[in-house]
């Protein structure tokens, strides 16, 4: 008896503040809205300020509840990052693998988490739209982006290789995942690591700090009105 209802005992739960980083157009809420509700939109509009949304990440001890703030990726957006990274326990830094540009600002994004974020910050690095990759060992596929290095539109093959961003990566000690919001490839295996990655004690601390969360929201939420000059969608909650 004693043993049945230790086995039915709920799973401990914490609340995890996740950050999404990248350039624009790299996919980031993409990824969240697959992680979140299995939906990808092949036109999403861009985000204005941030968008916060939550998901629960079930592990085998215990139970992830990810506060997600997924930032705009524009320049004008930029001076705004902080408000939202400030005490995250995670960030899920993004980039395009069809766009090496992408990746030098992802590293600019990490190098300001690794100076300014909180210490022990678990930062991933996610290469997005791994479905746009072609076969590097293809000869065909090296022919083709050859001749699409002139087509600014034409986006259907790997120009990041993943040996270097992986490479990257590992001298940074980030968590590496290549991603496709469009189909799901490995978009919860990534949340799922970021989950396993944060420690233990840093988990103890989140719990009970329901309404110091809200009260950061709501700060955060004014300050993206102030300085996104009254936008009505500085952000969407």
């Amino acid at each position: 008896m004693a043993d049945a209802s230790q086995g039915s005992a709920p799973k401990p739960s914490s609340s995890v503040k996740l950050v999404l980083l990248g350039e624009a157009a790299v996919g980031k809420s993409s990824l969240v809205m697959r992680f979140v509700n299995n939906d990808f939109q092949e036109n999403k509009e861009p985000t204005i300020g941030a968008a916060f949304l939550t998901q629960k990440c079930p592990l085998p001890t215990r139970t992830i509840k990810f506060e997600i703030w997924d930032t705009a990726g524009q320049e004008r957006f930029a001076s705004l990052a902080p408000m939202y990274y400030r005490n995250a326990s995670a960030a899920l830094v993004v980039y395009d693998i069809t766009k090496p540009s992408s990746l030098t600002k992802a590293q600019h994004w990490v190098a300001e988490l690794q100076r300014q974020a909180s210490p022990g910050i678990v930062i991933a690095l996610v290469g997005n739209k791994l479905d746009l990759a072609t076969p590097s060992t293809s000869p065909e596929g090296a022919d083709e982006a050859a001749e699409d290095e002139n087509d600014d539109d034409e986006a259907d093959a790997r120009k990041v290789p993943t040996k270097t961003a992986k490479a990257y990566a590992d001298e940074d000690g980030l968590l590496f995942f290549e991603t496709s919001a469009k189909t799901g490839e490995n978009v919860a295996e990534v949340f799922t690591a970021i989950a396993n990655a944060i420690p233990e004690t840093q988990l103890k601390g989140t719990r009970g700090s329901a309404a110091a969360r809200a009260q950061e929201e709501s700060r955060v939420n004014l300050s993206a009105g102030r300085d996104t000059m009254g936008a009505k969608e500085g952000c969407a909650c």
